[in-house]
């Protein structure tokens, strides 16, 4: 725990030998998913081929851009949905406002704000789909959570501004149990908590 957050050591191990022929050895899945996630805890290398076969294959892509590291604004592009905090939002695009790389990636880039929720841009403004209050045991993961729940709401044929609902949610409950995974709620603990909020 630090500063009121949780701070992470990220040890690569076999994350780090993740390299184009595991995604060329996977393919025929890959090229059949109707969304394809990545995280910055493969090698960077390897995301930017992963986002250029699919952006090719017209695959979705959903970068959660996490840890925080340098990545390249041409094939940054190609990516479906970008989900950054708020200091990974500032890593990306570092000259630009909060507000100026929404509007300007408009329903594309989606910047997690912990418990005020998410923010995104669409027709020209600003929108915020609030979080949910709840009492936080342990925020490690809810950002896995978020963007695990949010895919699965958007293949699923919700509106952005509904899955994003719907990720917020799974969140809110994963904050409420220690662990990363095991703090993961089913789909059933996510319907009966909306159901009830």
């Amino acid at each position: 725990l630090a500063e009121g957050d949780n701070s992470i050591i990220v040890i690569a191990g076999a994350n780090a030998k993740v390299d184009q022929s595991v995604v060329d050895n996977a393919w025929s899945a890959i090229e059949q998913a109707d969304l394809v996630m990545v995280q910055n805890e493969i090698p960077i290398p390897t995301i930017e081929y992963i986002v250029r076969r699919c952006h090719e294959a017209n695959v979705k892509v959903l970068l959660n851009p996490a840890p925080a590291a340098d990545l390249n604004p041409e094939w940054l592009e190609l990516a479906t949905y970008i989900t950054p905090n708020e200091h990974e939002l500032s890593a990306l695009y570092p000259n630009q406002s909060t507000e100026e790389t929404l509007l300007a990636n408009e329903n594309k880039i989606i910047v997690t704000l912990g418990s005020k929720g998410v923010g995104y841009a669409d027709n020209g403004k600003i929108h915020t789909v609030s979080g949910f209050k709840v009492e936080p045991v342990d925020t490690t993961g809810a950002g896995d959570t978020f963007n695990g729940a949010f895919a699965t709401a958007i293949v699923n044929g919700k509106s952005l501004a509904d899955a994003l609902h719907y990720g917020n949610a799974a969140a809110a409950l994963s904050i409420q149990r220690l662990g990363a995974q095991g703090g993961m709620p089913t789909k059933d603990e996510v319907d009966a908590f909306l159901a009830e909020n």
